[in-house]
């Protein structure tokens, strides 16, 4: 069984064992009548257990239907890239009845089309002909899956990629938010901090975009509807010492995460760089450890853009995850296969929406579920 089917089989058939589990607790609790005493408090104790094992089940059962409250979302987040790209593919296979070489030209111009990038495209027919040829596979319609599997093996490449967040056992956890002006990322800041907030977080958000006109009182309005804690200072303040004033607040006031905003503006690297740079080793004097993450936001609406933005703020500062928001408003959904194969950042959320829930960890099976559920 290829990889595809195997996450497809997990996210329609995760239900099945949980709620049979239920239902047969829930059979043994109507349980016989008691005719003794004895017999009361054998039932008595075995109620107890199945209380315990009910507990467990339910709490089971939560987390099931919360992964696929986030299944859905994928799903909804992805319907654009999954209505061209993938529709696309679909009726490739559908127009040959052989596979040969015009086949293999139509389906490189797909993915391309699909943001994927040509390197990566190049690498990913040289690999697809090999086992066209060592599978001996003649049919379009076999190929499907195998053009799932590999897509999913450019993003995994044997490598052990983590999504989540590294929080700071020691003190505050700071994040860094950097990226070009308009991708989204003060309201990326919001939904992640609501999201932190709900998860019984104390979260401070941290002005140090002083350049760009109103960015601070933005954020600051942010702060004010979600009810979390905020610093900052007037416009064209040194944003190295709006970070060290809030980070110093954060500890002194012992909160968990630290929000920092900070400027994009990537026509002069130099100045950026700097400016950088200056934050990082102010970070560094008040919590050693920090800072923890520094995250790029990218709009995954740009495209090819988008890798080139990811290539200069690599150029200029360690990137430790990205942040792909608009996911939902773009068919080129290949976007966060380039990402990974052409920087070598993993993608830590993506946004599939304006809601605060819309704002999702990024899991690659969810993701290849999402893209392709129609397809298989």
């Amino acid at each position: 069984m290829g990889l595809f089917k195997k996450i497809k089989n997990m996210f329609q058939g995760q239900n099945n064992e949980v709620d049979t589990s239920l239902e047969s607790k829930e059979e043994v609790l109507v349980g016989d009548e008691i005719e003794s005493e004895t017999e009361v408090e054998v039932e008595v104790e075995s109620l107890e257990e199945e209380t315990i094992n009910d507990a467990s089940l339910k709490e089971e059962n939560v987390k099931v239907e919360k992964r696929n409250e986030d299944v859905k979302i994928y799903e909804k987040g992805l319907t654009k890239s999954r209505e061209g790209f993938v529709s696309r593919l679909a009726g490739l296979t559908h127009k040959y009845n052989k596979i040969n070489e015009d086949y293999f030209e139509e389906l490189e111009e797909i993915l391309i089309m699909a943001d994927i990038g040509v390197n990566t495209v190049m690498d990913f027919m040289d690999r697809l002909r090999d086992r066209v040829k060592h599978e001996s596979i003649e049919k379009p319609e076999e190929l499907k899956e195998v053009i799932v599997d590999e897509l999913f093996i450019i993003y995994v490449d044997d490598e052990v990629l983590s999504s989540k967040i590294k929080y700071n056992e020691d003190g505050p956890t700071v994040l860094l938010f950097v990226g070009v002006n308009g991708v989204g990322k003060t309201t990326t800041i919001a939904k992640l901090a609501h999201i932190l907030k709900d998860e019984g977080k104390k979260v401070l958000l941290v002005g140090a975009d002083t350049f760009r006109a109103g960015a601070v009182c933005q954020l600051n309005e942010w702060a004010m509807r979600l009810d979390v804690s905020f610093y900052g200072k007037e416009e064209g303040s040194d944003p190295a010492s709006v970070v060290y004033d809030g980070v110093t607040m954060a500890v002194e006031e012992s909160y968990d995460v630290v929000l920092v905003d900070t400027a994009g503006r990537l026509q002069n690297k130099v100045n950026l760089m700097k400016e950088l740079e200056k934050m990082n080793r102010v970070i560094t004097s008040i919590v050693p450890s920090g800072p923890h993450e520094t995250l790029l936001v990218i709009d995954a609406t740009t495209g090819q853009n988008g890798i080139s933005q990811a290539k200069s703020f690599q150029e200029i500062t360690d990137i430790t995850g990205i942040v792909l928001t608009k996911l939902d408003g773009t068919a080129k959904g290949g976007i966060v296969l380039a990402i990974k194969e052409e920087v070598g950042i993993p993608v830590k959320y993506i946004g599939l929406g304006e809601r605060k829930e819309d704002l999702q960890v990024f899991d690659i099976e969810k993701y290849i579920y999402g893209l392709f559920k129609d397809m298989m």
